[in-house]
């Protein structure tokens, strides 16, 4: 294997410019100032967690988990998302603050990857756990905030497929008793969007074919409240019925939050059936070809760390959503420099620091002129009253020069 050149940098991480950072924080910063307007306290926790603990409890495959040992040989783990993290605050420092918590975060989470285009080993994510309350009620909330963050972030146009992991659990151990590596076939080709491999699955099994027909109509239940009705009938099994009349009651209350026309109902979409629990939802933008949000609700997690409790939650996808509306302007304040020679430079530093303490100046550069006969030449001024020095606007210039 030859060395890395001094430029290159691993599998799946970037650099992210000025402008993009610029663009990056102005999404992360609008989205929190939105969860805090509901109710949601931000919380940080480490980049590195013990494997044994939040790393087995994660919703990440064990391969794809970035280990390492400490010193005392303990396995530690990059976190690879923020719930169990949370989940391990909410079940020891917070242990006596009462249900329900709202907390929100926005941090860098890391992933190893295969050798694939696209697919980033390091991203971001900026979410909220909602953790307590078992309700319907909750579900909604987060769903209806997920649709604020989006807004807040400034992605224009998407909807959210919400569906809900009981509704075909309950169809599958009604059609398919006893045959769970059937189940499981199924289940992973609907997680992986792969509706011919769905298909071509159920009639690999010998069905009757009214059974063949039942579970391939479910392709079919995705819209409005009226895939309610329709699932109704498809599964008679008391999980299913559970799942829907649930996911009824979600919706309903997404309508009195007036999101309603944000919202799909997609009874294929499971999300990570190991984890999730009951209704789980994922965010498409209109120019994305993958999830810029998702979530649901785990009511398992938390009794891993010793502190039983229902909880429900999504993240957002940050630099996917940068992907979005990376070409929306970010306002920009004003420019100010303050070009001086060694004589003016006590007067034009405290000068510097009176403008960054004012409110309508932001940014103040100082710059000290060696050969100020060279000054003139290197300032140019522009059209719209701006100046540019050296490939750089700014929108006003102070020079304290000797005449």
């Amino acid at each position: 294997m030859s060395k890395p050149k001094v430029f290159e940098k691993p599998l799946g991480v970037k650099d992210y410019l000025p402008e993009a950072v610029t663009k990056l924080r102005n999404i992360e910063y609008r989205v929190l100032a939105c969860m805090e307007r509901w109710g949601y306290n931000q919380i940080l926790t480490p980049t590195l967690e013990y494997y044994d603990t939040v790393g087995v409890a994660s919703s990440t495959e064990d391969k794809k988990l970035f280990k390492l040992l400490d010193r005392k040989g303990q396995t530690l783990v990059l976190r690879s998302e923020l719930t169990a993290p949370i989940a391990r605050v909410a079940s020891s420092l917070l242990k006596e603050h009462a249900f329900p918590l709202r907390l929100s975060y926005h941090s860098n989470v890391f992933r190893a990857i295969e050798e694939e285009a696209g697919r980033d080993s390091e991203f971001y994510q900026t979410g909220v756990e909602l953790i307590g309350d078992a309700s319907s009620e909750a579900d909604a909330e987060v769903v209806a905030l997920a649709v604020a963050s989006l807004q807040a972030a400034g992605v224009g146009t998407f909807k959210i497929a919400l569906g809900h992991v009981g509704f075909l659990n309950g169809l599958f151990q009604e059609t398919l008793e006893g045959r769970s590596d059937a189940q499981l076939s199924l289940k992973e080709h609907l997680l992986a969007r792969d509706y011919v491999g769905y298909r071509e699955a159920i009639k690999s099994l010998a069905l009757t074919p009214e059974v063949e027909r039942e579970l391939i109509g479910v392709l079919r239940l995705r819209g409005g409240d009226e895939i309610c009705e329709q699932a109704r009938m498809v599964s008679q099994h008391p999980i299913a019925q559970d799942a829907i009349r649930h996911l009824c009651e979600v919706w309903d209350v997404l309508k009195a939050y007036g999101v309603s026309e944000h919202v799909v109902i997609d009874l294929t979409m499971i999300g990570d059936f190991s984890y999730y629990t009951g209704m789980t939802f994922e965010g498409y933008a209109a120019d994305l070809g993958f999830p810029v949000c998702s979530g649901g609700r785990y009511d398992n997690l938390l009794s891993q760390f010793g502190r039983p409790a229902p909880a429900t939650g999504f993240a957002l996808k940050t630099n996917r959503i940068l992907e979005v509306n990376g070409g929306e302007a970010v306002a920009t304040p004003k420019r100010v420099l303050i070009a001086y020679d060694a004589e003016h430079r006590e007067e034009a530093l405290q000068l510097a620091k009176a403008k960054r303490g004012s409110e309508e100046t932001a940014v103040v550069i100082t710059q000290l002129v060696s050969e100020p006969g060279a000054w003139s030449s290197a300032r140019l001024a522009k059209e719209d009253g701006s100046y540019e020095v050296r490939g750089i606007a700014y929108q006003e210039v102070i020079a304290l020069l000797a005449q």
